[in-house]
């Protein structure tokens, strides 16, 4: 007979929330066992005792096998002295000591609760809040760890004898599923309608809100991470109210379909699309409209000009209810679903805001007492060359964190000010928060402020160091230098960081430089300038300016970017190219703002030069006809990219001219896009329609890019390229630079886990900034190279 061993075993990752303690209850006991399990800071914690051979297949493929949304980043396992007794137990949770457990992202609905849901001999038939260890909130729920009921914000509910009965089964689907409710005990769903709001006394909440959705109402429905503004995507009055409300503009509107046959009508669903759509995440993933005239049942202003329809499937019981079970009565199978706000504002959580904030959106509110502790707006992803590229990292992912390829201090990252998300770190793990927004408003900046709390309460990171952008404009540089509190701040210019993002996503040590592409709209420059152009010869402890597009004057700051007709003639003066009438620029820009402008120009007034790659685009979309105002960050681009996939296949591209500094001189290489402007200038007057034109400039910038990563190769040895900032959220322009990169021997690196926009410029900042603060403390690296400056290019 085998003498008895004990094993004291810790589990490291997304351990908690995810039924992890149930599975190995059941283990266990399926070895014969004893000993018990916890959760604590650390992870989960268990200690198993009995025969050496059970022992050990007890930690044999413990990861391996564990539940479906588990992360297991490690198991440790140790021998301690014996404790005798029977049995194996799941005992009360230890808390104490910081945290070093990982909280779960929400899930969607799951099959299970799904087939419940729709069961009338089921309990929790129609049960808006059905959930299981299997899926359900998470995050947005948790208020600290150990994740228990007790810290959720389910803690308010106590449960019936029924759903405790269930809760404590080890054979149970909910054992320790802390969100578990029925309608007997669990949060209560309530319609509000009219000004003010009144409760509606209705037996069903959901089929009356389904109605007035039919009937053209606007509603204000409550979800996981936040309120979301929904009407009937086919009700063309309905979509421009919503639109007129919301002070949308132009920008498209994200769609909740029923099911997939409703999505597979409007657009192109590829295998990595459909496992999007439909897994335990469910973003809006941007997919291509069909080629075909605009299907019946969606009306034309729910994504004006846009190439792609963003959609997600139902992710909560509620949506799935709205949209309609089998055999409910007709009603919209397709919504408009944005999040619950006016442009630029952080999305509403709290309920009596909501009544506040949303009473000029809303007609009506379907909400409920389950309390939101994290706001989460919708994650938001495209797939490029079948692999995704997130444009929006939140919910579902946040707060899974990036492993980092170097140990760094405590550090928080504030990322920039559009499309801001901060980053926590510390050892080799990265927390990038859920998405902020434009930090162009108090209510922004103030929701940054409890986020980066809450994300550092759960995380256990404490921020010895801080990193923000190098402009000195930016708010969010300006919160990180009013909390500094005497910690250091390391100032990252913009560029640096997208590439350093991209460096640290894909493991690299930092050991070699690479060829960093870091194309955008706007990034404060060494000297001044706007940049955006830009080829940098990087590593985390600096760069060099290897390459850029050619300086043009940025004429009156945001006023170009609302305007792309003034991109295009400041790029048409720049090229010395005539600006007459029959150019749709010239057409497009009022005979007073006119000759304001070329005044502003010849004089330099308000007048930045930019190497920006993001308003070249802007130029060329004006310049063939594209876009003329812009209501919405990136409109201009967006169109272009979308003409341009119209376009018939030819092959033709214009060209870059390229200003190669003399052997021996020093300075970057300069791309002259007026080779470009002239050519299609020359076809516009042709009578070129605007498809030939945005299709010839995306292959010029395709060749641009492999053309100036082979001088670099040919001057530097180095042959990994990173693509990185938001232009390269233009997925053809994405997938004809990899091409042709890869077509020439260069190993290419994309982003995935992070946005290449502003999203992901966090998690390059922290890499950046503690490289710096590496070298500070480590004389024998010598003199650091941060991104207070350029070397230049030899």
């Amino acid at each position: 007979m085998e003498a008895a061993e004990r094993r004291r075993v810790t589990v490291r990752g997304v351990v908690q929330g995810v039924g992890f303690r149930p599975y190995v209850y059941t283990r266990a006991t399926t070895l014969g066992l004893a000993g018990h399990v916890t959760n604590t800071s650390e992870g989960v914690v268990a200690e198993v005792e009995g025969p050496p051979s059970a022992v050990a297949a007890f930690c044999e493929r413990l990861a391996a096998d564990a539940p479906p949304l588990a992360v297991v980043d490690t198991v440790d396992h140790r021998t301690v002295p014996l404790a005798g007794g029977a049995g194996f137990t799941i005992v009360a949770s230890r808390t104490g000591g910081p945290p070093r457990t990982l909280v779960s992202p929400d899930t969607a609905t799951c099959a299970d609760c799904l087939a419940e849901l729709a069961d009338p001999a089921d309990r929790r038939h129609r049960h808006p809040f059905i959930t299981c260890t299997h899926c359900g909130p998470r995050f947005t729920i948790v208020t600290g760890l150990p994740y228990d009921r007790a810290h959720t914000t389910m803690a308010r509910f106590p449960m019936c004898p029924d759903c405790a009965r269930e809760y404590a089964d080890p054979a149970d689907r909910r054992f320790h599923a802390q969100p578990v409710a029925c309608p007997a005990c669990g949060p209560r769903l309530r319609l509000l309608t009219g000004h003010p709001p009144r409760e509606e006394t209705t037996a069903d909440p959901v089929a009356r809100a389904r109605r007035l959705l039919s009937d053209g109402a606007v509603l204000a429905v409550k979800g996981l991470g936040g309120y979301h503004l929904a009407c009937d995507a086919g009700n063309a009055a309905a979509v421009a109210a919503l639109r007129r409300r919301k002070e949308r503009g132009d920008k498209p509107f994200a769609l909740m379909a029923r099911d997939l046959t409703d999505i597979e009508r409007l657009a192109d669903v590829g295998p990595a699309e459909r496992e999007l759509l439909t897994g335990t995440v469910r973003p809006v993933v941007l997919l291509r409209r069909r080629a075909a005239a605009p299907p019946a049942g969606l009306a034309d202003a729910v994504a004006p000009g846009s190439p792609d329809l963003g959609v997600m499937l139902p992710y909560t019981p509620v949506h799935h209810l709205l949209l309609g079970l089998p055999g409910d009565p007709p009603g919209p199978r397709l919504l408009v679903m944005t999040s619950g706000n006016l442009s630029g504002e952080p999305i509403v959580t709290d309920d009596t805001e909501a009544l506040e904030r949303l009473a000029h959106l809303a007609d009506a509110w379907l909400t409920h007492d389950r309390p939101i502790h994290v706001p989460c707006d919708d994650s938001v992803v495209r797939v490029c060359d079948g692999a995704p590229l997130l444009l929006r990292r939140s919910r579902g992912y946040a707060p899974l964190p990036i492993t980092l390829p170097l140990p760094v201090p405590a550090t928080l990252a504030v990322g920039g000010d559009l499309k801001n998300a901060f980053c926590l770190a510390e050892g080799r793990r990265a927390w990038p928060s859920a998405h902020i927004g434009d930090m162009d408003d108090l209510a922004t900046q103030t929701a940054f402020t409890h986020a980066q709390r809450q994300l550092s309460a759960l995380t256990g990171v404490t921020p010895a160091l801080l990193a923000a952008d190098r402009h000195p404009g930016y708010r969010s540089g300006r919160w990180a230098r009013d909390h500094a509190a005497g910690r250091p701040l390391v100032p990252v210019q913009h560029h640096h960081a997208h590439i350093a993002s991209a460096l640290a996503e894909h493991g690299h040590d930092g050991t070699r430089r690479v060829i960093g592409v870091a194309f955008d709209g706007t990034g404060y420059g060494d000297d001044g300038a706007v940049w955006g152009g830009e080829v940098l010869l990087a590593d985390y402890t600096g760069y060099t300016r290897f390459a850029h597009l050619a300086y043009v004057p940025l004429p009156g700051g945001d006023a170009a970017v609302r305007r792309p007709y003034r991109m295009a003639l400041s790029h048409l003066r720049a090229a010395g190219l005539a600006r007459t009438p029959d150019l749709p620029c010239v057409a497009a820009c009022p005979a007073g703002e006119l000759r304001v402008l070329e005044t502003q120009l010849a004089r330099e007034l308000n007048c930045a030069p930019t190497s920006s790659m993001g308003r070249l685009f802007d130029a060329v979309s004006s310049l063939a006809g594209v876009c003329q105002h812009a209501g919405y960050e990136a409109q201009a681009a967006v169109e272009l990219e979308a003409a341009a996939l119209r376009a018939p296949a030819e092959g033709r591209a214009y060209a870059f001219g390229l200003r190669v500094p003399a052997p021996g001189a020093r300075g970057p290489v300069v791309a002259d896009p007026a080779p470009v402007l002239a050519a299609a200038v020359a076809d516009v007057r042709a009578g070129a329609a605007p498809e030939p034109v945005a299709a010839r400039f995306h292959a010029a910038v395709a060749d641009l890019v492999a053309d100036l990563c082979e001088l670099a190769r040919a001057g530097h040895g180095l042959d990994t390229v990173a693509l990185t900032g938001g232009v390269f959220c233009n997925t053809l322009l994405s997938s004809a630079c990899a091409r042709r990169l890869r077509a020439r021997g260069f190993t290419v690196l994309r982003q995935h886990r992070v946005p290449p926009n502003d999203g992901g410029l966090a998690l390059g900042q922290l890499m950046v900034a503690a490289a710096a603060a590496t070298a500070a403390h480590d004389p024998s690296r010598g003199e650091p190279h941060v991104s207070g400056g350029t070397r230049q290019s030899a």
